[in-house]
């Protein structure tokens, strides 16, 4: 629940969305966010970008340039849009494959209902679990992604500091993410947009404006390109550089593990 903020100190509450919450108690409420949207969640992004997020994801693969042999995780992979363009790319070669991790189960479930129905039986581990504490061995991996996740964690830093920890030397780390900077002239019809509409869709679509609400809330607390480049350099990766997509709508971030 949100708490006061002359209640607490800030090293004891952390956002959620325009709100201010308990910092154990955001990723509950995170899980809860998602558990509720799981089933409608593709179907969402779809109508509030007008597809465009498949655009970006596509820039994003080509970007990593995923090679067969290749073992990447990738973090908050819900209902597996990286994952499944990847796994095009990396068939099923042993020795390498994708780890999708995320937080909600509904949102795995989602994604395993949506590669069954793909054909997809081979290549791609489902695994629940928190972005800040991954439960894989360090050096791991050779690639991490995440989409649209690192918004809602409740420590950004804790979670690159696993990014690092599972990558190997030279693994590479790119982030796909929402950005609180848009270009002048298109700002103010973007927080129109944001803010009147894509609550009105979430109440149709999913049934639930409040999550919406949220996540739009959650873009306008994130750092800017600039910001969460240096926090990436701060967890120890090197070679960082992000790109702005579509007006600065979103933002494409990479790293090397040093």
């Amino acid at each position: 629940m949100p708490i006061d903020d002359k209640s607490a100190t800030d090293a004891e509450s952390v956002d959620f969305g325009f709100a201010r919450v308990a910092a154990e108690e955001k990723l509950g409420l995170v899980r809860d966010v998602f558990e509720r949207v799981a089933r409608r969640y593709d179907v969402m992004n779809d109508v509030m970008s007008g597809g465009i997020h498949r655009l970006w994801k596509r820039e994003m693969v080509e970007w990593l340039k995923p090679k067969p042999g290749m073992s990447i995780i990738d973090v908050a992979g819900g209902t597996g849009d990286i994952a499944f363009r990847m796994s095009e790319r990396l068939g099923t070669t042993a020795g390498g494959g994708i780890t999708v991790c995320d937080l909600s189960q509904k949102m795995v479930e989602a994604g395993r209902d949506r590669a069954l129905d793909r054909g997809i039986l081979h290549g791609i581990e489902w695994v629940v679990g928190d972005a800040e504490h991954l439960p894989f061995k360090a050096r791991s991996f050779d690639a991490y992604t995440i989409a649209f996740g690192v918004r809602n964690l409740t420590r950004i830093e804790a979670a690159l500091a696993e990014a690092a920890r599972v990558l190997k030397p030279g693994g590479r780390y790119l982030c796909l993410e929402f950005s609180p900077e848009v270009m002048p002239g298109l700002d103010k019809l973007y927080d129109l947009y944001s803010f009147a509409v894509i609550p009105l869709m979430g109440a149709a679509i999913a049934r639930d404006a409040g999550s919406y609400r949220y996540l739009v809330e959650s873009i306008r607390r994130f750092p800017a390109p600039d910001a969460f480049a240096g926090l990436i350099r701060n967890a120890g990766f090197g070679g960082v550089s992000y790109r702005r997509l579509s007006g600065g709508i979103a933002a494409l971030h990479s790293g090397y593990r040093v």
